[in-house]
C-alpha cells in the first residue's frame, strides 16, 4: 500500500478561506467537532452587548447545549474571555440546560491549556483544535479534543455541601411515606449483590452507605408522586438500549453527573425488578 504524504495548511494564511468558511462546514455537520450526537440550533447567535456567538449546538436529545466559538491561527487570551462571556449569558438566561464551552481553533497552545485548565471542573469547557488537510479534491478538516470537560466526582461522605436529614424529612417535605417505600424496595434489590447496605438521608437526596461509607453508585430522589432514581452508569450504546428497550419510563441520562434517570412507581418496580437490579448492579461494580 502506497503511502500519501498529508499537505496540512493554515487557514489564518489561506487567502480564499476565512472563519465563516470553517464556521458554516461545522454548521452544515456539527457531528463533525466529535462531542457526540448534536444539531446546530443557531449560527451567529446575537448576545446583547457582546458581539455574536458563533455556533449553538444541542444535543439530539436535548439535553445539554454548547456554546462553539471558532478560531483561525493560535488561541489568544480574549478568545477564552469571550468564549467563557457566551457560555456564561447562554447558561443564565437557559437554565434547564447543561452549557458546555467549546472553543474550536487550529493552534491550541500550551500556555492557552494551563489557562484554561484552571476553569475546568468550575467552567465545563472544551478544547478542539481543527487540522486543515489540502488534497487535489479540496480542503479536509480533522478536529481533535485536545481538554474535555472534567467529570465531577462521586457523591461521596466527602462532599461539603451535603446535608444530613431523616427519613421523615423525606416523608413529609420532599416526598411521602408511599414514595420512601419505593426507594426501600430500591435498597432491597440492592442487598442481593452488595450487604451490609443502608440509606444514608440527605436533603437533596438519599445515598448508599456501604461497609460504614457513603457509596453512591446510584441515588433515590422520592417525589409526591413517584420516585426518581438516578443510576450512575457511563452512556453508552448498549445501556441505552438495555433502558429503552424495557418497559422503565426513562427520564433523561444527566452528562453533568453521568447517571440515568429513571421515573419509577410501585408498578414499575414489580414488573421490571430484574433489569433494575442488574442496573444497579453493574453501577456498583463500575464504581469499585
Amino acid at each position: 500500500m502506497k503511502h500519501i504524504t498529508l499537505k496540512t495548511i493554515n487557514l489564518k494564511n489561506y487567502p480564499e478561506l476565512n472563519e465563516r468558511w470553517l464556521q458554516d462546514i461545522i454548521a452544515a455537520d456539527p457531528g463533525v467537532l466529535g462531542i457526540g450526537d448534536v444539531i446546530l440550533k443557531d449560527q451567529e447567535r446575537i448576545q446583547v452587548g457582546k458581539g455574536r456567538l458563533d455556533l449553538l449546538l444541542q444535543d439530539a436529545d436535548g439535553h445539554g447545549r454548547y456554546e462553539v466559538e471558532i478560531q483561525l491561527g493560535r488561541t489568544d487570551e480574549s478568545h477564552i474571555i469571550r468564549t467563557i462571556e457566551y457560555w456564561d449569558i447562554e447558561r443564565r438566561k437557559y437554565p434547564q440546560y447543561d452549557h458546555t464551552a467549546v472553543i474550536v481553533a487550529e493552534d491550541i497552545t500550551s500556555r492557552f491549556l494551563n489557562v484554561i485548565g484552571l476553569f475546568n471542573g468550575f467552567i465545563p469547557i472544551m478544547a478542539i483544535q481543527a487540522t486543515a488537510i489540502e488534497t487535489l479534491e479540496g480542503i479536509g478538516l480533522q478536529f481533535t479534543k485536545i481538554l474535555d470537560t472534567v467529570s465531577l466526582g462521586f457523591l461521596d461522605d466527602d462532599e461539603e455541601t451535603k446535608e444530613v436529614t431523616d427519613r421523615s424529612y423525606w416523608e413529609t417535605v420532599r416526598g411521602t411515606k408511599k414514595t420512601v417505600a419505593l426507594a426501600d424496595e430500591i435498597l432491597e434489590l440492592s442487598r442481593a449483590f452488595v450487604t451490609p447496605i443502608e440509606f444514608s438521608y440527605n436533603k437533596y437526596y438519599i445515598g448508599f452507605w456501604v461497609n460504614g461509607r457513603a457509596c453512591n453508585f446510584a441515588i433515590c430522589r422520592p417525589q409526591k408522586h413517584a420516585l426518581r432514581l438516578e443510576i450512575r452508569l457511563p452512556r453508552t450504546d448498549e445501556n441505552d438500549a438495555l433502558i429503552e428497550n424495557s418497559e422503565l419510563d426513562y427520564l433523561d441520562y444527566d452528562k453533568r453527573w453521568g447517571s440515568y434517570s429513571i421515573k419509577l412507581s410501585e408498578k414499575d418496580i414489580s414488573s421490571n425488578a430484574e433489569i433494575i437490579r442488574s442496573l444497579l448492579k453493574m453501577a456498583y461494580e463500575t464504581r469499585n
